[in-house]
């Protein structure tokens, strides 16, 4: 068994003053997950900490809870048809005394209670 030949010396060594000082750039980090990264903060679509935002406003759903609540206005507006018409059908047959529900309703929405359907927060 014999031992293989040994390498030929390197053509052309580095010299130390040629050769960088500093350490090479270290390689970019992978995707994130595989896709590309969420959009920053403050960027329309998306709040502070990175969710998704509705493309519903809260002021505009708010208000029209508090002045057509009776009607279920805010709830259809974002997207919640069954509260909407049990909020009509409630103030409907109570000769409007159930219309303290659609207005404390209105409160919560402009407050920031209440997301959209999807479970997104409404927009500012």
């Amino acid at each position: 068994m014999s031992l293989p030949p040994p390498l030929p010396p390197e053509p052309n060594p580095p010299s130390p003053e040629s050769s960088p000082s500093y350490p090479p750039y270290p390689p970019p980090p992978p995707p994130y997950g595989g896709y590309p990264p969420p959009p920053y903060p403050g960027q329309y679509g998306v709040d502070a900490w990175g969710r998704p935002v509705s493309d519903k406003s809260k002021l505009v759903a708010g208000l029209l809870q508090l002045f057509l609540g009776t009607f279920g206005i805010g709830r259809f507006y974002l997207g919640y048809n069954g509260i909407a018409v049990a909020q009509l059908a409630v103030s409907l047959l109570t000769c409007g005394i159930g219309a303290i529900w659609p207005f404390v309703d209105g409160i919560l929405i402009l407050v920031g209670k209440v997301p959209d359907r999807e479970g997104r927060p409404l927009r500012e």
